[in-house]
């Protein structure tokens, strides 16, 4: 018996669903997904707590609720393939491997994405593949992708990313400055990449998306 299953399903009732999201496929990913793997060992106790914490290298996993409605917001039905940006503990990948076909995953600390796939594979998410390098540029070959969730602020929204996005595709991305962002959602509504519709989902604060097309490392 998994014996945080019952922290898990109090996170969901308490902070998630109670906050408005819908999606029983992603409450259920998330109710399923053992977060407290995805974090040092000293702060498990804080695993299920409704706030980000700290992975190591100056980066963190993201507040569950943050999570939740990013994810809710890429509109997965499980056929999807899925680009994001800033793997960090791999966790928003695992909750994407549940919900979509293909998940592509790109991490520019090579560290964090090797302690990543090692415990990606050790939960069978084969569906999952990490490539380590600067996100800002997307993944090119891959492209199109039905969806793309950047988790990192970025000061504006990179075009390759909209370019890799397909017709209909959602990007979710935190934009604004190197303290505080919005959540954009954007639909790519044509093969024009300038034919778009964006929404704001509301504040948020993420670490910054380091990159040619992001912040510029020395601005960290």
């Amino acid at each position: 018996m998994d014996r945080y299953a019952k922290q898990r399903k109090k996170m969901v009732d308490s902070q998630i669903r109670s906050r408005g999201i819908r999606d029983e496929r992603v409450l259920r990913a998330m109710e399923k997904i053992p977060r407290h793997l995805f974090i040092d060992v000293g702060l498990i106790d804080q695993a299920y707590n409704d706030n980000p914490l700290p992975i190591g290298e100056k980066q963190t996993i993201s507040q569950p609720y943050i999570v939740a409605l990013m994810t809710e917001a890429l509109e997965l039905n499980g056929r999807e393939k899925v680009l994001e940006l800033g793997t960090g503990s791999g966790y928003q990948a695992a909750i994407l491997a549940e919900l979509a076909d293909r998940v592509f995953t790109i991490e520019r600390i090579a560290a964090l994405a090797q302690k990543a796939r090692k415990l990606l594979e050790s939960l069978n998410y084969y569906n999952v593949v990490i490539r380590v390098g600067d996100g800002t540029y997307g993944w090119r070959e891959e492209s199109p992708f039905d969806a793309i969730v950047v988790s990192a602020g970025s000061p504006s929204i990179p075009r390759m990313l909209v370019e890799q996005l397909a017709v209909g595709g959602r990007l979710v991305i935190p934009v604004g400055g190197r303290y505080s962002q919005s959540l954009i959602k954007l639909t790519r509504l044509s093969e024009n990449p300038d034919d778009v519709k964006t929404e704001d989902l509301g504040g948020c604060r993420f670490v910054n998306l380091i990159g040619e097309h992001g912040w510029k490392i020395e601005q960290q």
